[in-house]
């Protein structure tokens, strides 16, 4: 099969595309033909040292499937060939992901494609979608009624999080650069800030007249959750996808929970969502679809850290 192989950690001008041989599914294993896979920042990190998720050159990665089953291995009763499926492989240990024609992964983890997606928009899902779901709805358990400030709403988990408090009957108040507070309003923001130009905290505080947001989804990183906490009620929550810094001092002094949000690979999980997408009450942002033979120009895009939406790259016809 054709996979686009990464020979030796670095830049995202190193991959190459390979003839490797084509995985046979194990016990309790499904063998997807992967239609579409999308790029995300854990990639290019990967890409660069992935040492730290046991990953050894040469390796293929990719972390996000759209496509149809080609076989089951034994055991495996949820699902039969020529089912559409999507799902997120897993990162630690993985040297087969996604940038490649077939993909085999255990059954548990996949769940039938939203009915009416195309496969380049379920391939957008999997894994910002389940971030942005695991933190907004099981974490945070956002209620109708609360106010949510999330923090980096224009890329992908940022687009799913605001669709997904929306959803959940809240208040939004999302940031981003000023090329995307027209996006963040499509999308369903209440308020859109411009994190350059104004204070996300001030904002916060006067269009909750002092009280606080109820809720915080950090997904930009470095001091932004220190920085949020004056912007949170007494007895709220805050979300954050990388290890927080700063002084975290008000957590305890005012009763927050902090949540740390790493993604388990999960079927009932995406089951779950599917149903939103499928009443249009959600929809993947796609930046752009690209052949799989580009995937290095899609993490030179990645690398710049100024995409909006999902980046998705096309394996084969659906």
């Amino acid at each position: 099969m054709r996979a686009m192989v990464l020979p030796r950690f670095g830049g995202a001008d190193l991959f190459e595309a390979r003839e490797v041989e084509r995985p046979t599914p194990a016990p309790g294993e499904v063998l997807v033909r992967v239609v579409a896979t999308s790029v995300n920042p854990v990639d290019a990190k990967l890409r660069a040292d992935g040492s730290w998720a046991r990953l050894r050159p040469p390796v293929i990665l990719g972390y996000d499937v759209a496509g149809v089953v080609e076989e089951v291995g034994p055991g495996v009763s949820a699902f039969r060939p020529g089912d559409e499926v999507f799902y997120t492989p897993e990162i630690f240990g993985n040297q087969h992901g996604s940038y490649a024609e077939y993909n085999a992964v255990s059954a548990s983890i996949v769940a039938r494609k939203p009915a009416g997606l195309s496969f380049e928009e379920a391939a957008a899902i999997p894994l910002a979608g389940g971030t942005a779901w695991e933190a907004i709805v099981r974490r945070m358990a956002v209620r109708p009624g609360e106010t949510v400030l999330i923090q980096g709403g224009a890329g992908g988990v940022g687009s799913f999080a605001i669709q997904f408090a929306k959803a959940a009957g809240a208040r939004v108040l999302a940031t981003a650069s000023a090329r995307s507070l027209e996006l963040l309003r499509e999308l369903g923001a209440d308020v859109a800030i411009d994190y350059r130009a104004e204070n996300a905290t001030a904002t916060a505080l006067d269009e909750t007249d002092g009280r606080g947001v109820d809720a915080v989804f950090d997904i930009a990183g470095e001091n932004l959750v220190s920085r949020s906490l004056p912007a949170v009620r007494p007895l709220g929550r805050i979300a954050c996808i990388l290890p927080p810094v700063g002084d975290l001092a008000p957590l305890y002094q005012n009763n927050i929970t902090l949540h740390g949000i790493f993604l388990t690979r999960e079927g009932a999980r995406l089951a779950q969502m599917a149903a939103l997408f499928e009443r249009g009450q959600a929809h993947p942002v796609i930046d752009q679809v690209l052949p799989l033979d580009r995937v290095g120009e899609a993490h030179a895009r990645i690398d710049t850290g100024h995409g909006r939406g999902k980046i998705v790259l096309k394996v084969a016809v659906g």
